[in-house]
């Protein structure tokens, strides 16, 4: 029987999603997906200064901590390709999943990721190999793959 392979490489901002071709030993790019908004610098993604709260003691007011809004689109753009896998995964488009990602993307993908899915999963490896090629991908992969 010939399994379906999936090789998703992923940061917070782009995500290839590679099928593995086991007799020929090749990884063939299926699909690429963009986030943007993870690269835009985190005083842009936000409109206005963080709140102000008051002491329970005193009048002193200070500020009150916002998340990282480069974090935060990170978290967004890991649940949106979570879903992605998980809705390939249910409709039988891949049985076995490679994931390299960069170690906090990893994370939140983990975390967003199905059981089914997360079955499915092989190995993760937490590197960011978005700009690599093909080739260059495949070397960080089981020589049995």
């Amino acid at each position: 029987m010939n399994h379906k392979i999936w090789v998703v490489v992923a940061n917070g901002s782009r995500a290839r999603i590679l099928e593995a071709q086991k007799s020929r030993k090749l990884l063939i790019e299926l699909e690429v997906l963009e986030h943007p908004q993870t690269r835009v610098h985190g005083h842009d993604l936000v409109s206005d200064k963080p709140g102000r709260e008051f002491s329970s003691v005193g009048s002193r007011r200070s500020s009150i901590e916002t998340l990282d809004p480069q974090k935060n689109e990170a978290q967004h753009f890991a649940a949106d390709l979570a879903k992605h896998l998980d809705h390939a995964h249910r409709s039988q488009l891949f049985e076995k999943l490679y994931l390299i990602a960069s170690p906090a993307f990893l994370g939140f993908m983990r975390h967003d990721l199905e059981e089914g899915t997360q079955k499915a999963i092989v190995l993760s490896i937490d590197k960011d190999l978005t700009e690599k090629n093909a080739e260059e991908i495949r070397d960080y992969l089981p020589a049995a793959l």
